[in-house]
């Protein structure tokens, strides 16, 4: 399919957006299991909706033939070579590294995800959250912590404690006891980037914080859970550390 280019704050993709990127010269989507899902498109500076490739934006595009289109956000574009830009994105699943979630306890891995994770993240929360594992296991979350990584990638996390493989469809987030076949296959790619003209990066930016205090027996949280930056609103979705 040819990608399509959505506006920051698009939480529906059946439509074209802001339009087809009918002119990329490539654009390719990396997942790993429990790992990395991302998008690197080259698109030409004089290609249709150049001006409007920014980002926080999201491209619309399958992650291989025949699979789901999904949304990726655009968290990097690069100086211009030869009349040529890549595009770095991460799929909209990424945004739950900016999300926090407030402790909780569980007695098995549903209970985890959806009575858990789900119901303790601060702000508006548009993920859900599924699983086929019936593991009978307790679990806790003690501190505020980032949902993606208590969902996976760090010791203590949902993953860890019940095993099983990440697939993410759009904001749905389905913990499966066994995903897919593995056969071995490996996309890589490279860059060379160099110009005048400076790269933009969203990867460093926060809208507010979750700051709590704790001596490993105690923890305390404010009462509105977040510090929000004055220049939150001018932002698409919070970013929160």
């Amino acid at each position: 399919m040819i990608p399509i280019l959505f506006s920051e704050n698009s939480t529906t993709f059946t439509s074209n957006g802001l339009g087809p990127l009918a002119d990329a010269i490539s654009c390719k989507v990396n997942e790993e299991r429990n790992g990395i899902y991302e998008l690197h498109m080259e698109y030409p500076i004089t290609g249709v909706h150049y001006e409007d490739i920014k980002e926080t934006r999201i491209i619309l595009a399958k992650p291989f033939d025949g699979g789901t289109p999904q949304p990726f956000i655009i968290y990097k574009i690069s100086r211009p070579t030869n009349g040529v830009v890549t595009v770095d994105a991460e799929h909209i699943s990424y945004r739950l590294s900016t999300m926090v979630t407030m402790p909780f306890t569980a007695t098995n891995a549903a209970e985890a995800l959806t009575d858990g994770l789900a119901d303790h993240i601060v702000g508006v929360n548009p993920f859900s959250f599924s699983t086929d594992i019936t593991t009978i296991k307790n679990y806790a979350v003690d501190l505020p912590k980032a949902a993606r990584g208590v969902m996976g990638g760090e010791d203590g996390s949902i993953l860890q404690a019940y095993g099983g493989e990440w697939e993410f469809d759009g904001f749905d987030c389905i913990l499966h006891s066994s995903r897919g076949s593995d056969h071995g296959v490996t996309i890589r790619y490279g860059k060379n980037i160099t110009d005048i003209k400076a790269d933009v990066d969203m990867t460093s930016v926060y809208t507010g914080i979750v700051p709590y205090w704790t001596d490993g027996a105690e923890t305390v949280t404010l009462p509105e859970k977040a510090v929000m930056s004055s220049h939150a609103s001018e932002y698409p979705f919070s970013i929160v550390k």
